[in-house]
């Protein structure tokens, strides 16, 4: 089994039970393998369903209510995670306070010399830019100490090596580490231009000084449940949490993303016809980084929308989300500009609004009401549209 089937049918056990049992009280593991093998039909052994049932409470599907009982993260609490959608500048942080965001995943419009249609985006309805420090140094204000950034960037090439080395040497200096870079294969969609063909991108990853601890630490939980004689043969370390949550133990982690990253993601974006966007990624793919990086309820920011697949992701991972999309400098541009950056946000929220899952608050505002108002912006925000991001 490939690696992109087996992810595949991993999420397939997952939404089989989200969909059951979203308007149910909760549901037991009983149940649950009921479900897949019976009603659903799913020639899997009990094992995998508990574990998919465990690896959906790490990505915040499911929530555990007491011994062996789940039931749908959202419904936890009455809580609806919310999503402001801003049509302005994606580089003009201004309205978002310092230390705010839980996580950063974009793909910027990239300016690279030598290209015809100039970086990922049509040359004739975006505009193009190459990072600059500033860039990073917003980038850094608004993000918690330890929070992930994500880049979507070209596969290295003649023509951008520079390029992507400048945006590592400007993330450094604005107190953002290296963390790790993770090829997205794109299965068997290539592009046949520059020296070689390509159907990759690179998925390059940043967090705020020290990265923040997600990642459980498989020796101090097993030792934590042998000392309180639990039996755990045979179990992951998914399960382990669990089993420690379920006998009020200390669940320990330590500094890096919630599991390893994987040599590769692989997802076959869509053809071209039934894209979005130009440069749209799949939710999949973003559900998978999304998982990664943050927890239930943070604040995920994306600063090109696009398409607004980040959204989608972000709230059907019961995560909030800002998302933004527009041109720059918009009270500057030209009408026919603007229309169309009003085109292209509406069909965004069309998109988001289409794909959600899950019950979600959306709030979508004019950017020229808020711009040039610094932090306060945020509060105004925070206010005028009783948000609790």
């Amino acid at each position: 089994m490939g690696l992109e089937e087996s992810s595949m049918k991993k999420a397939t056990i997952q939404m089989n039970l989200f969909d059951y049992f979203y308007e149910q009280d909760n549901f037991t593991i009983k149940e649950a393998t009921e479900l897949v093998k019976e009603v659903r039909g799913k020639r899997v052994n009990d094992e995998s369903i508990r574990a998919r049932i465990y690896e959906g409470i790490d990505r915040g599907i499911f929530k555990r209510v007491s011994r062996g009982v789940y039931k749908v993260e959202s419904q936890i609490n009455g809580t609806t995670n919310q999503c402001l959608l801003i049509n302005g500048d994606g580089r003009d942080l201004s309205m978002i306070k310092d230390n705010s965001i839980d996580g950063i995943i974009t793909d910027h419009p990239y300016k690279l010399p030598k290209q015809l249609k100039g970086g990922n985006r049509n040359f004739a309805e975006y505009e193009l830019f190459k990072y600059e420090e500033k860039d990073f140094k917003e980038k850094s204000r608004v993000l918690k100490d330890g929070a992930f950034i994500v880049e979507f960037l070209p596969e290295e090439s003649e023509i951008n090596y520079e390029y992507l080395y400048e945006i590592k040497q400007m993330a450094k200096k604005s107190g953002l580490k290296y963390f790790a870079k993770v090829p997205w294969i794109k299965g068997n969609s290539v592009a046949n231009t520059g020296r070689k063909s390509k159907n990759t991108e690179d998925v390059m990853i940043f967090s705020k000084g020290k990265p923040r601890s997600l990642k459980l630490n498989a020796k101090k939980n097993i030792q934590t449940a042998l000392n309180n004689g639990l039996d755990i043969k045979g179990m992951g370390s998914s399960q382990v949490k669990a089993l420690l949550e379920e006998n009020n133990l200390v669940v320990h982690y330590m500094s890096g993303t919630s599991s390893m990253l994987p040599t590769q993601f692989n997802y076959q974006p869509k053809s071209i016809t039934k894209r979005v966007h130009q440069a749209e990624k799949p939710v999949e793919l973003l559900k998978e980084i999304i998982s990664y990086i943050s927890l239930p309820y943070e604040v995920i920011l994306d600063q090109f929308a696009g398409s607004g697949n980040l959204a989608v992701a972000a709230l059907n991972m019961s995560r909030n989300a800002i998302v933004i999309e527009g041109v720059e400098n918009i009270q500057n541009t030209s009408q026919e500009k603007r229309n169309l950056a009003k085109e292209n946000f509406n069909l965004m929220k069309k998109n988001i609004e289409e794909h959600l899952d899950k019950k979600a608050t959306i709030i979508d505002i004019n950017p020229v009401t808020y711009s040039n108002e610094s932090t306060v912006g945020y509060e105004k925000l925070e206010n005028d549209y009783d948000l609790e991001l």
